[in-house]
């Protein structure tokens, strides 16, 4: 199975996240659960039902978690350097009308559209490969724009 690249701040989230999940979110909620089962008759039981759909939330959350870190390429972004564009670089570019965009490109997980894009996003795969002084084209459902690159690091 292919591993997919997450840095080592977002795989160590991903595993703090699913702690909480097995260790603390599921036994509330089965206890909730079990409360919710001693009053009674289930078919009208809106307690029950709200327990049990959280309880399936949640399970399947922690099957999501688990199946990201089974399939996890941990990638140490802050030990890398260079002018190149690859998975961790922060980049800032500039569009055709003089906007500048400043954004990191991480995994999907780690991503929020703003200022850390996904490495699979058209924006991220564009860029990726990329080098200080090159440009790319970005196909949007708006259509193409072109951004050159102004500058690649690593650290903060």
């Amino acid at each position: 199975m292919e591993k997919y690249p997450i840095s080592r701040n977002g795989f160590d989230e991903l595993v703090k996240e699913l702690k909480d999940l097995k260790e603390v979110q599921r036994p509330d909620i089965l206890k909730t659960v079990q409360w919710a089962r001693s009053l009674g008759d289930l078919s009208e039981n809106a307690d029950y039902s709200a327990a049990k759909e959280k309880q399936r939330q949640i399970d399947k959350r922690i099957q999501f978690i688990e199946g990201v870190i089974a399939n996890a390429n941990v990638v140490d972004v802050e030990s890398l350097t260079g002018n190149r564009v690859v998975f961790g670089a922060r980049v800032i570019a500039e569009d055709d009308d003089g906007n500048q965009m400043q954004c990191r490109i991480l995994s999907d997980i780690e991503a929020d559209g703003k200022t850390v894009i996904s490495c699979n996003s058209p924006v991220g795969r564009a860029m990726i490969g990329r080098c200080v002084g090159d440009t790319c084209i970005v196909k949007l459902p708006s259509g193409e724009k072109e951004y050159e690159i102004l500058e690649v690091k690593f650290k903060e």
